[in-house]
């Protein structure tokens, strides 16, 4: 049991440490990460995530939905605004 607690106590820490970090980054550069922007996508459309492209002021990420659409999701580098749109095709 008590090795379960540390264990999780561990588990716990290093979450909480690694999200520090990519906060940091995102501080010192000004600019989302590539990860913070699939996280960011992943919230606004839930799905599998196909590509992540990006330009010098935004991330797209593709997204295939369960119902087999393809949803496009932009993400500003500096403000993390998301915004969707969506696509017919099956990409």
């Amino acid at each position: 049991m008590v090795n379960t607690l540390r264990a999780v106590a561990l588990v716990l820490t290093l979450f909480i440490c690694s999200g520090g970090n990519a906060i940091a980054q995102q501080e010192k550069s000004g600019e989302l990460s590539k990860s913070q922007a699939v996280e960011r996508a992943r919230q606004a459309e839930a799905g599998r995530v196909l590509r992540v492209s990006q330009t010098n002021q935004k991330y797209r990420v593709k997204v295939l939905k369960e119902s087999g659409r393809v949803v496009s999701v932009d993400v500003d580098k500096r403000s993390g605004k998301v915004k969707t749109s969506k696509n017919n095709s099956k990409d």
